[in-house]
């Protein structure tokens, strides 16, 4: 696959945006993909930002943010809260590895997984609603979308679960090179937002490493699902520090 190929694959994987691949995914392209998923978390989080922009001109907060959370839902078809929700399932429930490994590949939701899903959209909309329309509102969001994205490289670097899938074709591709150009977006987009922006990635990859020591010691890995659960976390993290900052 071209680079520009990859950036397809990369679209085709975490959005719902449709995209025509010429050449058929070989083993580890979506490791190689990866270098583009800050990218295509920067078009996600443009978009969100933009819908803000426009709705809290005309409604109040609340309102616009719960339709901001749904676009941010809708344009990547609700692939990672799946994760989250299984992860709440699999990752919390009092077992042995591979039954916590067969709960979270089972499609129908336990218990843990409705209240998970429910309580981080409720989170994600509150936070979406205390953010303001203003070039700092607006850089949350974008660097919420963005960082959750290139979290999931680090993600990839963590011990495979499960034989097959996402996790282990991320792995055989990831790379150095790969991991060290993801990076440059996010890196930008924190510095553009100041000490807040570099608080903010931070506590977003303290919450991912300590979702990856929950997979190592529940599971004995990562998976695709975990992936999923680190975007939902670090995008929650980033906006809720984004709030506090500009409320200090």
């Amino acid at each position: 696959m071209t680079a520009y190929q990859h950036f397809l694959y990369a679209l085709n994987l975490l959005t719902i945006i449709p995209v025509r691949l010429k050449a058929t995914p070989e083993p580890g392209d979506t490791g190689r993909a990866a270098a583009w998923f800050p990218w295509v978390g920067l078009l996600v989080g443009s978009c969100v930002a933009l819908v803000k922009l426009g709705l809290d001109a005309v409604l109040p907060p609340l309102v616009s943010a719960v339709l901001c959370a749904a676009v941010w839902v809708i344009l990547t078809g609700g692939l990672h809260l799946d994760g989250f929700a299984d992860c709440c399932d699999g990752l919390l429930h009092a077992s042995d590895p591979q039954r916590r490994l067969e709960i979270m590949k089972d499609p129908h939701l336990g218990s843990f997984g409705v209240t998970g899903l429910v309580l981080i959209l409720l989170v994600k909309t509150a936070a979406l609603a205390a953010l303001p329309a203003t070039p700092a509102g607006m850089l949350s969001i974008l660097l919420a979308a963005v960082l959750g994205r290139w979290l999931v490289l680090l993600a990839g670097l963590q011990p495979v679960a499960r034989p097959g899938g996402m996790g282990a074709d991320m792995a055989l591709g990831l790379n150095r090179r790969t991991m060290l150009v993801g990076a440059l977006l996010p890196a930008a987009l924190a510095t553009m937002a100041g000490l807040a922006g570099w608080l903010a990635a931070g506590l977003a990859i303290f919450t991912g490493l300590g979702l990856f020591a929950l997979g190592r010691a529940r599971i004995g890995g990562v998976t695709g699902d975990v992936f999923g659960a680190t975007v939902e976390l670090a995008e929650v993290t980033v906006l809720l520090a984004g709030c506090l900052s500009l409320s200090l």
